[in-house]
């Protein structure tokens, strides 16, 4: 096969590669009923004066499936961890006990679980644009070439099987968050 057309192919595969990252990161984002560390990712601590990452200032731990632990690295630093864990209106409601901080996690309610498989769908529908997206400029840049007809045809082929295979990669990835979202 043609060196460019291999390396168009490559670059499109990278690009729907991305977009399967980025779609599982958003899910680790998506809260299925369970606690996790990463529900406190983007909570920002003032620390001297700049705000910091809680990850950077603390150990974020779950003891189990329903407790978030934030244990400071300085305890000087627990009320404003407090503070920021409620200012990042998370609907948390934090509780400081001297040495660390406790976060219950309340179980999800049926709306809730909807609206967050909502939510997951919604990004699925995003990664899948972006695939479709890939897909495209890549028959655009493989038009540009020139090359045979057949040689054309066979990389759109190529191209449309990769989008496929991302698409029903997305498509299981969704069914799976969507089975552990609305599991009670």
């Amino acid at each position: 096969m043609n060196e460019d057309v291999t390396f168009i192919i490559d670059t499109t595969k990278e690009g729907m590669e991305a977009a399967m990252t980025h779609l599982e990161k958003a899910f680790i984002k998506i809260r299925a009923g369970k606690a996790s560390p990463v529900m406190l990712s983007t909570v920002m601590v003032e620390y001297y004066g700049s705000p910091t990452p809680l990850g950077q200032v603390s150990n974020v731990n779950t003891p189990d499936a329903r407790t978030i632990s934030v244990q400071p690295w300085e305890k000087s630093l627990l009320q404003d961890i407090e503070t920021a864990i409620m200012n990042a209106n998370l609907g948390f409601n934090p509780m400081n006990n001297g040495e660390m901080i406790i976060i219950n996690v309340p179980p999800l309610t049926e709306e809730r679980r909807r609206d967050l498989v909502k939510q997951a769908k919604s990004e699925a529908e995003d990664a899948k644009v972006s695939v479709r997206s890939a897909r495209q400029e890549a028959n655009k840049e493989l038009k540009k070439l020139d090359i045979s007809e057949d040689l054309l045809a066979n990389a759109e082929v190529d191209v449309q099987a990769l989008t496929d295979n991302y698409i029903k990669k997305i498509d299981s990835v969704f069914e799976v968050k969507e089975a552990e979202i609305m599991k009670v």
